[in-house]
């Protein structure tokens, strides 16, 4: 299990934000923490504790420029994702991104565009591509949602589903949507299901406040899924020591 950390930007600044306040109006949006220092400062932050795999979640229009400052200052050590397509996605490789994340341009009307997918990876090959699948429970199952986390698609998290999927893709991002943000402890029974589904590297985000968490999920998953957290860390207003995960983790 790694720690992959985060750096979620909103209106051009480092933001943590309650997911399920996104919406496509970009209005009344739940701010958990709203950072003075600028997303570079982070980036060589996670590069001086040598983290990997973590990921800058473009929330929304205007977030571009500080995307590539992040990037730039950690060059191969942090993915990119939000409004990630086969026109841009190249460039946020060259600008430093060690893969580009996807869930929009993908998942459309509820579905999955298989045209698109094989597009992108005929474009940057599938090593360079991580597949976000953030969902939402719905009747005791788990659908990928879309657009700022507002709208379900018919897509469920299955192993079938998970299967189908990874052969497209280096690596998995999944956000729990609906405790993501909110401090309250980790979706369990996903997070079991997906350590039984996945068999590429898989990071999970939502809910973790505690070292005590990371244990319960170490358990959980048996150490299949890697882990970020956002709002609980110090580092983003939280109660949880930064520095005491990256040690639990290492």
């Amino acid at each position: 299990m790694q720690f992959r950390p985060c750096i979620d930007l909103h209106q051009g600044r480092v933001k943590q934000i309650v997911g399920a306040s996104l919406n496509e109006e970009n209005k009344d949006v739940i701010e958990n923490y709203v950072s003075t220092y600028d997303s570079s400062y982070y980036a060589n932050m996670f590069q001086k504790d040598q983290l990997t795999g973590g990921h800058v979640i473009m929330l929304g229009e205007g977030n571009e420029q500080a995307a590539i400052e992040a990037l730039q200052a950690y060059p191969g050590g942090l993915q990119v994702g939000g409004g990630i397509n086969a026109d841009n996605a190249e460039k946020y490789l060259q600008a430093g991104a060690s893969h580009v994340i996807v869930t929009s341009y993908i998942f459309q009307d509820g579905e999955l565009k298989m045209d698109r997918l094989k597009s992108l990876v005929e474009k940057i090959g599938k090593e360079r591509l991580v597949i976000d699948l953030s969902c939402k429970q719905k009747d005791d199952k788990w659908y990928v949602v879309t657009n700022k986390w507002t709208k379900f698609s018919n897509i469920e998290i299955n192993a079938e589903t998970i299967a189908e999927i990874e052969s497209y893709c280096d690596e998995l991002l999944i956000h729990a949507a609906d405790v993501e943000g909110k401090r309250g402890g980790i979706d369990e029974k996903l997070v079991a299901k997906l350590a039984d589904y996945v068999t590429i590297p898989t990071t999970y985000a939502g809910g973790v406040r505690s070292i005590e968490d990371l244990e319960n999920f170490q358990q959980l998953t048996k150490g299949k899924l890697h882990v970020t957290i956002g709002s609980a860390l110090d580092i983003f207003g939280g109660d949880l020591a930064y520095q005491d995960v990256v040690k639990y983790c290492q």
